[in-house]
Parts: C-alpha cells; sequence; structure tokens
C-alpha cells in the first residue's frame, strides 16, 4: 500500500508532510465499522468539495470576464460533477489505494463512481489542509487543465439545477437551497433525500443514490410544478 500512495503522491505532484491526512482521505466509513480507526473521510470530502467549487469558480470568472453568472454556473457544473470527477480519480488510481471495510469491498465499491469521486474531494481537502490555498489551487487547475472549456463552447443542455436557479433569480430573486432530510440504507448502498422549499410555499423532496443526484431530481420536480404555475415558463 506504500508505495501506491508514493505514487498517488507522484500523480498529483504534492508530497503530504503529514502523509495521515492522505491515509484519512482514502479511508471509507465502512472501514471505521470493521477497524480500530476513528476517522473516515467524510468531512475532508465536506472541505474538498468546497476547495473544488472556490478554485473552479475563481478561474472560471478569470478565463471568461463576460460570461453571465448563469453561464459560469453551468461551465462548472459541466466540470465538477461525479462522472468528471470519477473519471479523474480513475486517472489518478485512487481506487487502488481506498481504505474499504470487507462488506463494501465485495459489494465493489472500489469500482463505484460516487466512491472514488469523493475519495478525491476527501484528497484536495487533505492537500489543502496540509499546504495552503494557493497549492491546493495549484493543484486543482493542474487536474483539470484539460477539461476547461474554450471560449467559444456552447453548452446545449442545462441541468435542471442550473434551469431552477435562472428561474427562480429571474422571477423571484431568489437563489434555490436544498437541505438533506434523511440517508438511509447500507454503507454501499445508501439513499438520501433532500428537500426544496419554493418561496411560493410548496416543497418538493427527492431520493437518490447521492446528495447530488437527490438535489438534481429534487429540481428536476420542482421545475416541472413552476410550469403549472406559470404558463410562460419552458
Amino acid at each position: 500500500m506504500q508505495e501506491k500512495l508514493i505514487l498517488l503522491q507522484k500523480e498529483l505532484g504534492y508530497t503530504f508532510k503529514n502523509p495521515e491526512l492522505l491515509t484519512t482521505a482514502l479511508t471509507h466509513s465502512s472501514y471505521i465499522n470493521e477497524n480500530s480507526c476513528s476517522e473516515h473521510n467524510e468531512r475532508l470530502e465536506f472541505l474538498g468539495d468546497a476547495i473544488l467549487e472556490i478554485h473552479i469558480s475563481e478561474e472560471l470568472y478569470k478565463r471568461f470576464p463576460n460570461a453571465r453568472e448563469g453561464i459560469l454556473t453551468h461551465f462548472r457544473s459541466a466540470l465538477v460533477n461525479e462522472k468528471s470527477l470519477a473519471e479523474l480519480a480513475g486517472q489518478l488510481r485512487i481506487s487502488d489505494c481506498l481504505r474499504l471495510g470487507i462488506g463494501e469491498e465485495n459489494q465493489g465499491g472500489r469500482t463505484r463512481p460516487a466512491l472514488i469521486a469523493d475519495a478525491l474531494e476527501a484528497v484536495l481537502g487533505a492537500i489543502y489542509l496540509d499546504s495552503d490555498f494557493e497549492t491546493s489551487k495549484k493543484i486543482v487547475l493542474s487536474l483539470f487543465k484539460k477539461k476547461f472549456p474554450k471560449q467559444e463552447t456552447v453548452i446545449q443542455k442545462k441541468s435542471y439545477k442550473t434551469q431552477l436557479q435562472e428561474f427562480t433569480q429571474a422571477h423571484f430573486h431568489y437563489t434555490p437551497e436544498y437541505e438533506l432530510v434523511s440517508r438511509s440504507g447500507p454503507e454501499h448502498d445508501k439513499t438520501f433525500t433532500v428537500r426544496y422549499d419554493s418561496p411560493q410555499g410548496f416543497a418538493i423532496t427527492a431520493s437518490s443514490s447521492s446528495i447530488k443526484k437527490a438535489e438534481h431530481q429534487a429540481a428536476k420536480l420542482a421545475l416541472e410544478k413552476y410550469r403549472k404555475l406559470v404558463g410562460e415558463f419552458k
């Protein structure tokens, strides 16, 4: 395992001063249930998600000085999503370094896109804690350098979350927020339920295999509701 961690750090272009941070970033919650360690990677994943958002947002802001907020949001969504992160994690071979519980391992957790995407976010959170803002930015931009859109790129289909955000901002000067209301099921097959409260007085709940997917489903259902309330919306 040590050789794999050395290789991962080489691929990242960063060597940890505190290797325990990297170990934690690669420790799934299923592992601590079966072994004598106290911390898994969910807190680092939370931090890494925020680090990704600020670095990618800043870079898009600089690259596209004339782009509207909705377009920048759309570009960011195309860059930072489960599929994109899982692809990058695959290139880094993060799955080879994961510490999983036996049940998660047997259920194919090492190949689950959501799990390895989350692990990449955790690793980026760990890099930030181990170094500083500018170093984490350098690593993020290096990882995504081939994924940034060109100036002339046109995105044909907007995500439901983006459509909902643009609609509510235009009509109600309101930015949608989603609340995680529950998570259930075994570690290898969790279900997440989120809630969207509309300023117009209705609420939408939706469930899926990840928080992001549940949010997208809630946005889709909210848009359908708004279509009935606002006839001119298409």
